[in-house]
């Protein structure tokens, strides 16, 4: 038996048919390059016969990759097949993919064919598909419902008939990983053809099982895996490439296989996909959520800053991630906290620690996750205290849906050294009340950072809440976040960008005259 398992990626088939997934030629093109660059060993471009669009991607796709097995879906159809290698025969290494349905209820209300006369239609068509490519894959569509003393014989039969792989799909998600794997083992027993063809395995995730049955399946012998960039697919997904592989990988001692992939493209390749489709990869998604190496709790952030082992089971580098990251929350120890506190560059004493642990806590207790710029702020606040230098004096702002566009009037206090300097006041248009209102701050400071982060939240319930704006700022590199709390929005966005703007000042002098930290 080999010790190899073959990775079948089919994100561009039924990856694609996801709704909302969809892509385009050139997109295609793209991801099919990023599968290459990932080390799979099969594509499964598309389904040639289903349009012409699809036709010409299968087609581009070919001619695009080289050093990798690109396959085009096909019906048990002799003009599906021919569509099919039309489409790719003029790949460095392709593959037809024929399918026809086993399962009684598939065979009796979508088919309406016997057995008999499904054994002869898989024959003919792996038949006709090997006299055009000898690299020929057959999928008994619905294999997990399908009765194992018939599939064994449609087997037997496609193998005679010249196909080099043959998929046992649970095309909707039914099998329980024990049953998979024993429908494998069954078949590769009693199959007596067995050893001349690859058994391969296609998951759906409908109740959730679809890598664990892969899984199963290459324990029992399957040396074929058909799977997705980040699990999509039709309905609830199919078996997730990233997690399949880094199961074989991290519990090699327990499968004892390898496979081609190179697991530091997992997140690159999943990050472009995301990017084409336009669907953010979900937070708690293994391996590549954006919580995946994420720790909060401050037993576990202690256990990991004193060996990452204890908490974590595989590298954030052997996935492609830059490293883990430590969440500064309410759940965050002392260590966790003095460990971001050196990461940014700031040796604290445990006086200045205590003061700056207690700010951090008193915080994350109202917002959801501080920032490194929070955690910079509060430094600067509480250890390295100045008076602010810009202040709200005075300000009114002017909306409506008449011809007149919003503006604002604003009066500020500017602090030089320890004296006021002066009063200024300015006035400005904008696109809207609190554009109008920004402006105006940018006006008297005398330049306008970039805003790339404006939210707004209710502190309390009714229409007299109180709201609480909170912006993220940025100007000649450094980024800064702000907070303002007031009855009036206009008055609290106001109060979080000259917040914000005290803050970079802060970082500015701290930089000038504390050159150590």
């Amino acid at each position: 038996m080999s010790d190899r398992v073959y990775i079948f990626d089919t994100t561009l088939r039924d990856g694609e048919q996801s709704p909302g997934a969809t892509m385009n030629l050139e997109e295609k093109v793209s991801l099919a390059r990023q599968l290459e660059a990932l080390g799979v060993d099969i594509i499964e471009a598309g389904f040639p016969a289903a349009s012409q669009g699809d036709f010409e991607a299968v087609q581009a796709i070919a001619a695009s990759v080289k050093d990798i097995q690109v396959a085009a879906l096909c019906r048990a159809l002799t003009k599906d097949i021919d569509r099919g290698w039309e489409a790719i025969k003029n790949a460095a290494h392709p593959r037809i993919h024929t399918f026809l349905a086993t399962s009684e209820i598939h065979m009796a209300h979508k088919l309406r064919k016997t057995r008999e006369e499904v054994l002869v239609m898989a024959e003919a068509a792996v038949k006709h598909a090997v006299s055009l490519c000898p690299n020929v894959e057959f999928s008994a569509e619905d294999a997990s419902r399908s009765d194992w003393e018939f599939l064994a014989k449609v087997c037997e039969r496609v193998i005679r008939a010249g196909a080099k792989t043959v998929n046992i799909p649970d095309t909707v998600g039914y099998a329980q990983p024990f049953e998979f794997g024993e429908l494998i083992a069954y078949l590769l027993r009693n199959v007596p053809n067995a050893g001349d063809a690859v058994f391969s395995v296609h998951c759906h995730n409908d109740l959730g099982l679809a890598v664990a049955n892969s899984l199963s399946a290459i324990r029992a012998g399957a040396r074929q895996a058909e799977v997705t960039l980040c699990g999509i697919g039709e309905r609830a997904g199919n078996a997730s490439l990233e997690e399949l592989v880094m199961a074989l990988h991290t519990r090699h001692e327990l499968y004892k296989v390898d496979c081609g992939v190179k697991t530091q493209q997992l997140y690159p390749s999943c990050r472009r996909l995301s990017q084409i489709i336009g669907q953010p990869i979900p937070p708690y998604k293994a391996i590549v959520g954006p919580n995946a190496f994420a720790h909060e709790s401050g037993i576990h952030q202690d256990g990991v800053l004193k060996n990452p082992l204890t908490y974590e089971i595989m590298t954030p580098e052997s996935v492609g991630r830059k490293g883990t990251d430590m969440v500064i929350g309410k759940h965050s120890g002392s260590h966790a906290i003095k460990a971001k506190l050196i990461e940014l560059g700031y040796q604290l004493n445990e006086q200045q620690l205590g003061v700056v642990f207690g700010a951090v806590k008193e915080l994350a207790d109202k917002k959801e996750r501080v920032f490194d710029e929070d955690v910079e702020a509060l430094v600067l606040e509480m250890v390295y205290r100045r008076r602010d230098k810009y202040r709200l004096k005075d300000m009114s702002v002017f909306s409506g849906t008449g011809g007149v566009p919003p503006h604002a009037a604003m009066v500020m206090e500017i602090l030089d050294g320890e004296e006021v300097a002066d009063f200024k006041r300015a006035t400005s248009f904008g696109e809207g009340p609190v554009d109008a209102l920004f402006r105006c701050i940018g006006k008297i400071v005398g330049y306008n950072p970039s805003l790339d982060r404006f939210q707004i939240n209710a502190v309390t319930g009714g229409t007299d809440a109180q709201a609480t704006v909170t912006v993220r700022i940025g100007h000649n590199g450094k980024m800064s976040v702000g907070r303002g709390t007031n009855e009036d929005i206009l008055v609290a966005s106001a109060m979080a960008f000259i917040n914000a703007l005290n803050r970079l000042e802060k970082m500015r002098e701290e930089n000038e005259e504390c050159p150590t930290l």
